[in-house]
């Protein structure tokens, strides 16, 4: 994490939530940045999850559905990366469970992209194995998470795109970083995340990390550290800030820089685990104009309850109108 900046501007207004430990699966297929130069080689790198094969719904129509997934998998985890002890093995963190959720909505009646996060503390049934928390469906595979959220939410999914912590890592160092700017003095003593001051910094991987994961997330204010009580919630808040950073920044080194390209595409291809039936050079076309006119972002209406000895969510009463529009049976509601 570098020293920083010196700044007059205000810290900016925070925009509706969306999560991003999938910051890869965004920059591929969001902003779609030069994918469209990528190579056949390049995209063999990609791994195929054979599993969701016949699962997911391949047909046409008036929109398309991707899920992205950030997993917690520890199994690329390196004991001599400096935030080991922040991440864990796979002996004290075993299997693996999706750390972040989101669905990408393309509606190609109105030309428009729109992102919902779905907390990983969500209570939903998952078929063949009961309720429970949406991040336990991923432990059983991606094939029961895509089940899940296609049975239990209603909503038809095309593809599929995941991203794991070492990927992630890969792209922010690609980047060179991403720029946040604090308040206040900052931490998280379980991620590792250490702000020792107000200001504006350029997190390295490790920063980046500890910043999108971080669930105990406290600031330094009035001589006391305050934790911010949200969890998941307030995780889904930060993490909306971090994307929007790093697509800007993406965007503009591409821009000013077109040899740029190569190297992002690369730690993004390299990175992730996509649907047997997903062409992520056709897919870079056909989301390419979409990139520029921005993207629109819903919460999913959640209420906190104890189920079970369990801090969960549940779906509140605004929910349904979302979860509709992603089903792609009614029209876009009002944001909020």
């Amino acid at each position: 994490m570098s020293s920083p900046r010196p700044t007059a501007r205000r810290r900016r207004k925070i925009l509706p939530q969306i999560n991003t430990l999938t910051i890869g699966a965004v920059f591929v297929a969001l902003t779609a940045i030069g994918l469209v130069i990528a190579t056949k080689q390049q995209e063999s790198n990609v791994t195929r999850a054979d599993e969701l094969g016949g699962i997911l719904n391949d047909k046409a129509g008036p929109f398309v559905n991707y899920l992205m997934v950030g997993s917690d998998t520890r199994e690329t985890s390196d004991p001599n990366s400096p935030d080991y002890g922040g991440i864990g093995s796979t002996n004290e963190a075993g299997g693996r469970r999706s750390d972040t959720v989101m669905i990408m909505h393309v509606d190609n009646a109105l030309g428009t992209a729109s992102i919902m996060s779905v907390p990983r503390d969500l209570w939903i049934d998952i078929p063949g194995y009961g309720k429970d928390r949406l991040n336990s469906a991923y432990s059983y595979g991606a094939d029961v998470l895509v089940n899940t959220i296609q049975g239990s939410l209603g909503i038809p999914l095309n593809h599929y795109i995941e991203v794991d912590f070492t990927s992630f890592k890969n792209i922010v160092n690609a980047l060179g970083g991403v720029d946040i700017c604090f308040e206040y003095p900052t931490r998280d003593i379980n991620t590792g995340l250490n702000v020792p001051a107000p200001g504006c910094y350029t997190l390295d991987q490790y920063q980046s990390l500890a910043y999108a994961r971080s669930r105990y997330y406290e600031v330094f204010r009035d001589e006391a550290w305050v934790i911010d009580g949200r969890a998941d919630l307030g995780r889904i808040e930060r993490q909306q800030i971090f994307l929007q950073a790093a697509i800007s920044k993406a965007i503009g080194q591409t821009t000013a820089n077109p040899m740029r390209t190569s190297d992002l595409i690369n730690a993004a291809v390299n990175s992730l685990t996509v649907d047997p039936n997903l062409n992520l050079i056709d897919t870079a076309d056909y989301l390419k104009p979409l990139a520029s006119g921005g993207v629109q972002r819903y919460s999913l209406s959640v209420v906190p309850e104890m189920i079970d000895e369990k801090d969960v969510l549940v779906l509140g009463a605004a929910a349904g109108a979302v979860l509709a529009y992603f089903a792609g049976t009614t029209g876009p509601p009002p944001v909020g």
